[in-house]
C-alpha cells in the first residue's frame, strides 16, 4: 500500500525531509540507535519524501545497505546522477532497517586528495582551525563537503518546486551548515546536538562541572583539550542552523553556555516499543532469560559459593567506560554500603551486580571459561542419569505390585555415579569467584574500587560483583544472550549518571519491563521528573545529583537498592507490570511530534 504524504495537497509544494548523520548505516554509538529506531515513524509520516545521508564504510554497508543499480528519475536519483557525473563516489540504495528508507552514502575518500584545500577554505571563510587535529576531523570535513554539494545540487534542481528540510545530527554531520547559509542555498536546516564536545570533556575532568558551566571560556577550554576544530564546527552549526535543538534540558544548559545559543526546541529520544497482547508474555520472557543468567551464575559462583537462586536478584549497569560520567563510581560506593546494610539486617538474599562495559582485554579468563565448561559437563551427566532413571523407573513401576516409590539410587549404574562424582570433585574448590570475567590489559576504576573496599566476592558478601568488560552479544560464550535478552532477565537497571545528555540504557529497561534507576543529571531522568509526578510508582527511581554531594547521593542510592531488595516477589512482579505499561510513552510514534515541530519551524524561518 502506498503511503500518502499528509503534508502534501493540491495547493502545497511537495516537502522532503533529509536526515544527515555520521552514524547513518554506521553503528558507532548512541546516535545510531536514535536514527535507526526513529526511521519507521518517519517513513510512516513522510513516505518516499524521507531519506538519509551518511558516510560510506564498506564493512558496515555490506551488512545494512542494499544498492539501487538502476537510477530512477526521482528527486534523489537525479541528484545522485549529477554528483557521479561530477566525479564523486556516491552510493544510492536502501537502508535495511525497519521502514527500509532510501539512503545516500558518500565515499569521502574519493575527494580526500583535496582535504588540505577544504581545510584552508574553512579557515578563510569561517576561521575553523584544523591544525594538528585527529584524523576523524579530516574525514568529517571531506564528508561534509560531499553533503554540501549534494544539497546544493538538489536545491538548484528543485528550487521553487520542493521545500527541503535537512536535519543534521551532531558536529560530525554538520560541517556543511555554515556554507549552506553563506551561499543562501534554499534548504531549511535543523541542527541537533546530542551531547556537546566540550561538555563531555569538562564533565569528566572538572568537579561540580554544572555549577561552573557559566564561567568557562569555550575557546580556551577547547584548545586546552585539543578539540578546537570539533568545538568550533559544533558552535558554528548551532549558530548558523535555522533551528537549533538538543535532547534534554540538561544539554540545553550546555548549548547556552558552551555553544552560545539557547536551543529553540528540546527533542527527547524514543525507541520502537514492542508491546505484548497479554501482560504475562513479558513476565514469561523475564523468567526465560533469567534462567539463562542463572546458568552463568551457577557456573561462576557455585564452584565455591552456592546460594539460593530463588532468593537472588540481578542488578546491572552498562554503557561506555566513563567511570565518573556514567556513575560507575557512585554505583560501587552504594553497593559497598548495600552489602554492609544487608549483612547488618541479616537479609537472606543475594544481589549479583553486573558491570557491562567495554575495556581493553587479552581474552576471556580461562578459569571462568573452564568453570562454565565443567558445569555444562555436570549438566550433560545429570541429563544422562535422568534419562536412565526415567526408563528404569517406568519399567519398575509398571511391573511392580508394590505401591511404594522405588529407591532411585538402584536405577543409576556405577559408571554414571562415578562420572558424576568425579566431575563434581574436579569442579568444586575453595577459591573466591572472579570479579572480572576477562583478563584486562590494565586495572581501572572498577577493579581499584572493589579491591580497596574488599567487595571481592567473599563468602560472607551479600553483594557479588561480575565485571564483564565487553558488550554482550548472542555469540558470547558466557551468557549466550543478546543485550536485550540479558536486560529482560535482570531485575533492576542502575544508571545514576553524572553526565548523560539523554540516556538510552534506562529507557531500554522500561521498554523491556525492567525497573530502573537514573539521575536528575541525565536527560532521561530530568524528562521523567517533568512528565510524571509519581515516577517512582511506575518503577523509575531518580537519584538527586544536582543538589547533593557524592556521598549523600551514594547513600540515597544505597537506600533505593535496599528498598528494592526488601520487596516481595509479588511486589516486584507488580512493579514490572507498571513499568511495561508506561513504555508506550517513549515510543517514537508519540515523540516524533517534537521533530515535526522543528521541521515546520525551520521551513518558516527559511522563508
Amino acid at each position: 500500500m502506498e503511503i500518502q504524504n499528509p503534508l502534501q495537497s493540491a495547493t502545497q509544494k511537495q516537502k522532503i525531509l533529509i536526515e544527515i548523520a555520521w552514524e547513518t548505516c554506521n553503528q558507532v554509538g548512541g546516535i545510531y540507535t536514535v536514527i535507526r529506531t526513529k526511521v519507521p515513524s518517519m517513513v510512516e509520516k513522510w513516505g518516499d519524501d524521507y531519506f538519509l545521508l551518511g558516510p560510506y564504510f564498506p564493512q558496515t554497508a555490506s551488512a545494512e545497505f542494499e544498492p539501487i543499480h538502476d537510477l530512477d528519475d526521482s528527486v534523489l536519483g537525479k541528484t545522485v546522477q549529477k554528483m557521479r557525473s561530477m566525479g564523486y563516489a556516491v552510493h544510492y540504495g536502501y537502508w535495511l532497517v525497519t521502514g527500509k528508507p532510501r539512503i545516500v552514502l558518500f565515499d569521502f575518500w574519493s575527494i580526500y586528495n583535496n582535504i588540505n584545500a577544504l581545510k584552508a577554505g574553512l579557515w578563510e571563510r569561517h576561521q575553523v582551525s584544523t591544525l594538528n587535529t585527529e584524523e576523524l576531523v579530516s574525514h568529517v570535513i571531506a564528508f561534509g563537503e560531499m553533503v554540501r554539494v549534494f544539497l546544493t545540487e538538489l536545491a538548484k534542481e528543485q528550487q521553487n518546486k520542493i521545500d527541503i528540510v535537512a536535519h543534521f545530527h551532531e558536529w560530525m554531520a554538520a560541517s556543511a551548515i555554515p556554507d549552506l547559509r553563506k551561499d543562501q542555498i534554499k534548504v531549511a536546516t535543523v541542527f541537533t546536538t546530542h551531547a556537546t564536545m566540550l561538555g563531555r570533556y569538562l564533565a569528566g575532568n572538572v568537579p561540580n562541572f554544572y555549577d561552573k558551566i557559566d564561567t568557562f571560556d569555550w575557546l580556551k577550554e577547547a584548545r586546552h583539550y585539543g578539540i578546537e576544530a570539533q568545538a568550533t564546527l559544533e558552535r558554528l552549526a548551532a549558530l548558523q542552523a535555522h533551528v537549533t535543538t538538543t535532547v534534554s534540558d540538561v544539554t540545553a544548559k550546555e548549548c547556552e553556555f558552551l555553544l552560545g545559543k539557547v536551543p529553540d526546541l528540546i527533542l527527547p529520544n524514543g525507541l520502537n516499543i514492542t508491546r505484548f497482547s497479554a501482560m504475562h508474555e513479558h513476565q514469561n520472557l523475564h523468567t526465560k532469560y533469567k534462567d539463562r543468567i542463572n546458568e552463568f551464575v551457577m557456573g561462576h559462583f557455585f564452584q565455591s559459593q552456592p546460594f539460593n537462586l530463588e532468593k537472588t536478584l540481578y542488578f546491572f549497569t552498562s554503557g561506555r567506560y566513563e567511570y565518573s560520567n556514567k556513575g560507575y563510581d557512585l554505583t560501587l560506593e552504594a553497593l559497598a554500603r548495600l552489602n554492609w546494610k544487608m549483612k547488618q539486617a541479616k537479609i537472606d538474599k543475594t544481589v549479583v551486580m553486573f558491570f557491562i562495559t567495554k575495556q581493553p582485554y587479552h581474552s576471556i579468563d580461562p578459569e571462568v571459561l573452564h568453570s562454565r565448561a565443567v558445569m555444562d559437563e555436570i549438566r550433560e551427566t545429570c541429563n544422562s542419569i535422568e534419562k536412565q532413571v526415567g526408563e528404569q523407573l517406568f519399567k519398575a513401576s509398571a511391573s511392580s505390585s508394590d505401591l511404594q516409590m522405588p529407591d532411585l539410587n538402584n536405577f543409576v549404574d556405577e559408571y554414571w555415579r562415578l562420572r558424576l562424582r568425579r566431575t563434581i570433585q574436579t569442579w568444586k574448590n575453595n577459591k573466591r569467584p572472579k570479579v572480572v570475567t576477562h583478563l584486562l590489559k590494565q586495572n581501572d576504576g572498577i577493579t581499584d574500587f572493589v579491591q580497596k573496599s574488599n567487595l571481592m566476592n567473599n563468602p560472607e558478601d551479600k553483594v557479588k560483583i561480575v565485571y564483564h568488560p565487553d558488550f554482550i552479544v548472542s555469540t558470547n560464550p558466557l551468557f549466550g544472550l543478546d543485550y536485550g535478552q540479558f536486560v529482560r532477565g535482570c531485575n533492576l537497571g542502575v544508571f545514576p549518571s553524572y553526565y548523560e545528555p539523554w540516556g538510552y540504557t534506562p529507557l531500554e529497561c522500561i521498554a523491556r519491563g525492567v525497573p530502573t534507576i537514573t539521575s536528575d543529571l541525565s536527560g532521561f531522568g530530568d524528562y521523567m521528573m517533568q512528565i510524571m509526578r509519581d515516577y517512582e510508582h511506575w518503577g523509575v527511581m531518580v537519584v538527586n545529583r544536582k543538589t547533593q554531594d557524592f556521598y549523600k547521593a551514594a547513600e540515597q542510592l544505597s537506600e533505593m537498592l535496599l528498598k528494592f531488595v526488601k520487596q516481595s516477589l509479588r511486589e516486584r512482579i507488580t512493579q514490572r507490570n507498571r513499568v511495561e505499561s508506561i513504555s508506550d510513552t517513549f515510543d517514537w510514534s508519540n515523540l516524533r511530534t517534537y521533530y515535526d515541530t522543528s521541521h515546520d519551524l525551520a521551513l518558516k524561518r527559511r522563508k
